[in-house]
């Protein structure tokens, strides 16, 4: 598994999963609109500590930085 995730896709995809986190324990989102959101944001945690998302293969998307792929 190659990592193709640059710092700021990372970050981006952190930044989104903690509003979802934040959303949800002020009540803001809830239901089924609160668990499809949940997995989406475990989801962005997951695959920015990898640093590797698999829907960036079959497109040949990398956002890393050629000196980072050492």
């Amino acid at each position: 598994m190659k990592k193709n995730m640059g710092i700021p896709d990372k970050a981006l995809r952190l930044a989104l999963a903690v509003i979802v986190v934040d959303l949800y324990y002020t009540n803001v989102i809830n239901g089924t609109l609160a668990i499809v959101l949940g997995i989406l944001a475990g989801i962005f945690t997951l695959t920015s500590f990898i640093s590797f998302c698999p829907l960036y293969v079959p497109f040949g998307i990398n956002t890393r930085k050629k000196e980072d792929e050492k």
